[in-house]
């Protein structure tokens, strides 16, 4: 323990808040035990923003992160709050970081959560540091985030099973995999399970051009069995909606309704929706969390606040969080390319 050092800080609070992630809890074992590794107490935040509202906090010791690096989900649990949203809101959090003796707070999530934590520190004298945790790995300010390789590696496991017995059948397989905004997940499947299209959010898409003609395509080299990769918020019109004229209901099922309807194929639907993310956290996960979660602790001890751990160019370094929620996150422009060239129609 590195207790003869003064620190910045005295006691922190941590949260995981937004959607969870596989290696949320690997994050939060980190700060817990770099911070009593330094001499910092440590309050664990239940339920994110919420929680701090409503002072659902306890003590957490090294024994409350013993055998979580593994698990997935969060043992903080998460949750969205509206009321966060309001000064009311985030007067009744800092009261609360007064009461517990709160110095500053590490908060784990996607840019929703840095908003909060920078709305918080703007108005209040609380340090936060904001730590990368989504599967859609769409925080434009850091290149990795917490869960996405969890995400991706369930993904992947779930479409070669499905592609097994769809090949059995011959017959085409429509998976939706999450991304609501951001089409990272569906393009690194999409490559990784040698998939015949993949369509994602961020550009509108022709099903004669981008789906019907890679299946000719395919079926005329001999195949007969296609799998289509859709992110949940894939889109066709350039306003981002979707085009209704054919079937109802997810990105995935309209899909496979132009399938059915210009083809002729009867293809299978799988949405793997929330499966993506749970499950043990893979090696790259665990291991960046780790470093993260102990980034984290080491930025509030020596007085830094605003800031974000993010990976960048290799490596870990913390940024300013204004400077970071200003970016926007950008599709890979390599695996773009790659996933042009594997599914050219030849």
């Amino acid at each position: 323990m590195e207790n003869e050092k003064k620190y910045a800080v005295r006691r922190i609070g941590v949260l995981t808040s937004g959607g969870d992630a596989p290696g949320m809890n690997a994050a939060v074992r980190a700060v817990v035990r770099t911070a009593l590794y330094l001499g910092i107490e440590v309050v664990g935040i239940r339920r994110g923003w919420h929680g701090l509202i409503n002072g659902d906090m306890f003590r957490m010791t090294a024994g409350d992160v013993a055998r979580i690096i593994n698990k997935g989900g969060t043992i903080l649990y998460t949750a969205r709050s509206q009321e966060f949203r309001t000064k009311e809101g985030r007067q009744k959090a800092y009261n609360n970081c007064r009461l517990f003796g709160l110095d500053g707070l590490v908060a784990i999530g996607g840019d929703g959560t840095f908003s909060g934590a920078l709305a918080l520190s703007s108005e209040f004298p609380i340090s936060v540091v904001g730590i990368p945790g989504t599967i859609d790995n769409d925080i434009g300010c850091s290149h990795y985030s917490i869960g996405y390789d969890t995400a991706a590696n369930t993904a992947i496991e779930a479409i070669d099973k499905i592609r097994d017995t769809m090949q059995s059948h011959e017959r085409c397989s429509v998976i939706e995999v999450m991304g609501h905004r951001a089409g990272n997940l569906a393009l690194y499947v999409g490559i990784a399970t040698g998939a015949t299209a993949v369509l994602i959010p961020e550009e509108p898409w022709d099903f004669e051009a981008h789906v019907a003609e890679k299946i000719r395509s395919a079926r005329l080299a001999g195949r007969t069995h296609f799998m289509v990769i859709v992110a949940e918020g894939a889109t066709r019109k350039s306003d981002g909606s979707l085009d209704d004229e054919v079937g109802n209901g997810s990105a995935g099922a309209q899909v496979a309704d132009m399938i059915r309807a210009e083809l002729g194929l009867d293809p299978r639907v799988t949405v793997l929706g929330h499966l993506q993310r749970g499950g043990a956290p893979s090696a790259r996960d665990r291991v960046t969390a780790t470093r993260m979660g102990y980034a984290a602790v080491q930025a509030l001890a020596e007085g830094k606040t605003n800031r974000v751990i993010v990976r960048q160019d290799g490596g870990l370094k913390d940024i300013d969080m204004v400077e970071g929620l200003k970016l926007q996150n950008g599709l890979d422009e390599e695996e773009k390319a790659v996933l042009k060239a594997m599914t050219f129609s030849f």
